[in-house]
């Protein structure tokens, strides 16, 4: 019977896979040996591998292209990055390399345009399409840009949002969008989403705040799916519906000519991950083209934001094992040193699951473990994976450390857990380390931030 962990993997799932491999018993992430950056930069670290966004933004772009093409789809896409995704410099000035556009949500969003456009990483032909309920701060800042001449498209949230555009922007004309308050999944709490306006009541809103005013030209619509774009009948009627609005408002208004599918595509979450990114955009491209046929109107270029798709993949958080401990006959826990709180809070608040793998130990027999964060929480813990409710690990042997991975964490990650600022029981944030690709095509690693301080977090408390 073979039962070394790299036999259970082999067994379990198709291995290797895009992004992993193994080499001398030790897993390789993108082709980056981990092993050496533990020996180089120490644990616990966050790492963002650069690269992988690009391949991401280009392959989409290709999948679009494609579908475009078999379906004879005539109008433009345009790729969205959403900034909340991830905020990082390092991370927009990657993605922008694309020939990207940007998707905001919050007022100091703004100021992240405007250093962008400083650093000449985005021109003012950059398309911003800015989302989310708007404070006055908000409005105020992209009623800014608007008169600076940077091409901007509010996204109406409310009926009221209209009139600090209407007080505040100064040129002859701006675009706006209208976002589709979309109905929840069924078993979700509340019926409609709190963001945008009722697909019932666009209509009458346009005709009487928008069809007269010069100032306004209503360009898109955004049609936003909270669960992200997935091929079930929740999504496909939502869908339909939004093209139903659409093709209807089209119908009177000429200047409108965008639809905006926002909700994102999956990312792998698991060896086992299975989604047919060309079959949905194909699919989608196509229901789009045979609603405006079926309308009598002209096809709408096509926006997506896509966020943890286009950083998701990039990133990764490194942990040793401190300590093993039997808590009874049956539990067995790993103590990594970090937490899982503090540095993957998706793992606890929505018991998100990410790919988790040994960097070393593949040679080893694997048993049932737990794993243990730091903190004095009892919910600081991960324990669940696709194929148990339980972790399979490799056996400590001869007092070897052990190194866990956890990977495609590169979404939300650092914004929920509050970068740089105080974490649970005073844990410290990790290193982070990014992997990017030189003038030369060469790989290089760097250390973009050191693990916190005590001294900095007790500046921060006051001390």
């Amino acid at each position: 019977m073979n039962n070394r962990y790299s036999d259970l993997i082999h067994q379990t799932f198709d291995f290797p896979q895009q992004g992993f491999k193994l080499k001398d018993n030790k897993l390789f992430f993108n082709d980056i040996d981990l092993s050496h950056l533990i020996k180089k930069y120490g644990t616990p670290l966050k790492l963002s591998y650069l690269p992988k966004i690009s391949e991401q933004i280009q392959e989409a772009k290709r999948m679009f292209a494609k579908a475009f093409k078999q379906h004879g789809y005539k109008a433009d896409y345009n790729y969205c990055y959403c900034t909340k995704s991830s905020h990082f410099s390092f991370i927009l000035e990657e993605a922008l390399k694309n020939n990207i556009h940007l998707e905001t949500s919050f007022a100091t969003d703004i100021e992240i345009i405007q250093r962008l456009y400083k650093r000449k990483k985005i021109d003012k032909t950059t398309k911003i399409i800015s989302n989310g309920f708007k404070t006055k701060t908000y409005t105020r800042k992209l009623s800014t840009l608007i008169n600076e001449g940077f091409n901007v498209t509010p996204i109406l949230d409310n009926k009221d949002e209209i009139k600090d555009y209407e007080k505040l922007v100064k040129t002859e004309s701006c675009n706006i969008g209208i976002r589709i308050a979309a109905e929840e999944e069924p078993q979700f709490q509340f019926y409609t989403s709190r963001l945008g306006i009722r697909s019932r009541d666009i209509q009458s809103f346009y005709r009487d705040k928008i069809a007269e005013n010069p100032k306004f030209k209503l360009k898109m619509l955004h049609f936003f799916i909270n669960t992200g774009i997935k091929d079930d009948a929740y999504y496909w009627s939502e869908l339909n519906k939004a093209l139903n609005v659409y093709c209807e408002l089209k119908k009177e208004c000429a200047d409108l000519d965008s639809i905006n599918i926002g909700g994102g595509f999956p990312i792998r979450n698991s060896l086992s991950f299975n989604y047919d990114y060309e079959y949905m955009i194909s699919e989608i491209v196509l229901q789009i083209k045979n609603a405006c046929k079926k309308a009598k109107v002209p096809v709408p270029h096509i926006y997506t934001e896509f966020g943890s798709y286009t950083v998701g993949e990039s990133g990764a958080a490194i942990y040793k094992v401190l300590s093993q401990k039997w808590q009874n006959d049956q539990e067995l826990w790993y103590m990594i040193d970090s937490s899982f709180i503090t540095t993957l809070p998706d793992t606890w608040g929505i018991g998100q699951k990410f790919i988790m793998l040994p960097v070393n130990g593949w040679d080893h027999e694997y048993h049932r473990v737990n794993l243990g964060g730091l903190t004095c929480d009892s919910h600081d813990y991960y324990n669940s994976e696709v194929h148990v409710s339980q972790i399979y690990l490799p056996k400590i042997y001869n007092k070897e450390p052990l190194y866990i991975g956890f990977f495609h964490t590169g979404a939300y990650q650092e914004s929920l857990s509050g970068y740089g600022g105080i974490k649970h029981c005073l844990v410290p944030a990790p290193k982070h380390i990014l992997i990017q690709m030189d003038e030369d095509g060469n790989i290089t690693d760097k250390l973009f931030r050191r693990e916190q301080t005590a001294e900095s977090m007790m500046k921060i408390l006051g001390y």
